[in-house]
């Protein structure tokens, strides 16, 4: 999930599902790359929900987080200006609070 359906917060960081922000993929990637990425996400995550074992979900889950790490949605932020990652917070207590606010008003 990208954002396409969910409201993106004006600088393009994070969109916004059930009141809580979600870190976007890094922008500056490459298409290719990106697509690739997308691809081990998404085989990473049918693997979580096909394991058998307890072993079989940890790997899986390991490989969901290392593709969702080299997207740029976890892991270090992908911005350089010094903006802290408020990645999964209510947007209510984050600098995009005013942003949230106004979304109700639209």
């Amino acid at each position: 999930m990208a954002g396409g359906a969910y409201p993106v917060t004006p600088d393009g960081r994070y969109f916004l599902v059930k009141n809580r922000l979600w870190r976007r993929t890094n922008p500056a990637l490459p298409e290719a790359e990106r697509a690739a990425l997308v691809k081990e996400l998404m085989q990473a995550r049918s693997a979580v929900k096909n394991a058998k074992t307890d072993e079989d979900v940890k790997t899986a889950r390991g490989k969901v987080h290392a593709a969702k790490v080299a997207l740029g949605e976890r892991g270090p932020v992908w911005w350089n200006d010094g903006a802290p990652d408020v990645n999964r917070h209510h947007p209510k207590n984050t600098p995009y609070a005013d942003w949230w606010r106004g979304l109700a008003q639209d």
